[in-house]
């Protein structure tokens, strides 16, 4: 059994000057002040559409994010719209084979520190599920059919793309306190890169979640987790 981090990577964004002269090109499509573009007027304009709240402009843009997070996670990224998915499939993923190291890979829970009781507790029922999945399948199991036990901590990877607004709100949500801890933790450090790539875009989101943003970075001991004590 094999325990990571989660992570996420950047697939695809526009290039910042493609995407400014695009949102400004349709943003003033409904004021008709095409007259006032210039080489230089494209970051003002979309820095007042997006405090506007004008962001219909800002859906012409779209961005494409692979994560590497849990199941659990996934449960909660695929009920947002408007977005389009490719998951990682546990029906035709067989865990049992070389490529996958004939092991499955979990994602290590970030609020139970190791050496806890509530962590060993954790990897002890990981472990299980790893050998009831595997055991399954030798018995000759289809992938489809074993997977019924594997654990909904359980890594997956996952294509997210969606437009500019819709990252706003997914990473507004998924970043707040009353989000879950693992969601925030992939959230808080993609919202900080956006809001350093594409200011116009995400800096003002960025900026309200600065505080947490530095504390991600630093571990759950910095926010109050189980590792301060």
């Amino acid at each position: 059994m094999k325990v990571i981090a989660p992570y996420y990577e950047i697939l695809f964004m526009p290039e910042r000057e493609q995407v400014l002269a695009l949102v400004e090109a349709a943003g003033r499509t409904c004021y008709k002040s095409e007259h006032l573009i210039s080489s230089d007027s494209a970051p003002e304009f979309v820095r007042r559409i997006v405090a506007s709240g004008h962001h219909s402009v800002i859906e012409h843009a779209n961005l494409s994010v692979r994560f590497v997070c849990d199941r659990g996670v996934t449960h909660e990224l695929v009920r947002h719209r408007l977005a389009a998915y490719s998951q990682e499939s546990t029906r035709y993923a067989n865990y049992a084979q070389d490529r996958f190291g004939s092991q499955i890979t979990v994602i290590k829970p970030m609020f139970w520190p190791e050496g806890s009781e509530a962590y060993r507790r954790w990897e002890a029922a990981m472990a299980q599920a790893e050998e009831a999945y595997l055991e399954l399948l030798a018995g000759g199991a289809k992938p489809q059919e074993a997977r019924a036990v594997l654990p909904n901590s359980l890594k997956t990877e996952i294509v997210m793309t969606a437009n500019l607004r819709e990252w706003r709100h997914v990473m507004g949500l998924r970043s707040s306190k009353a989000a879950h801890p693992q969601i925030r933790q992939i959230m808080l450090p993609l919202m900080g890169e956006l809001g350093e790539r594409l200011p116009e875009f995400f800096a003002d989101l960025a900026e309200k979640y600065a505080e947490d943003i530095a504390a991600f970075a630093q571990g759950p001991a910095a926010l109050g987790g189980p590792e301060a004590s």
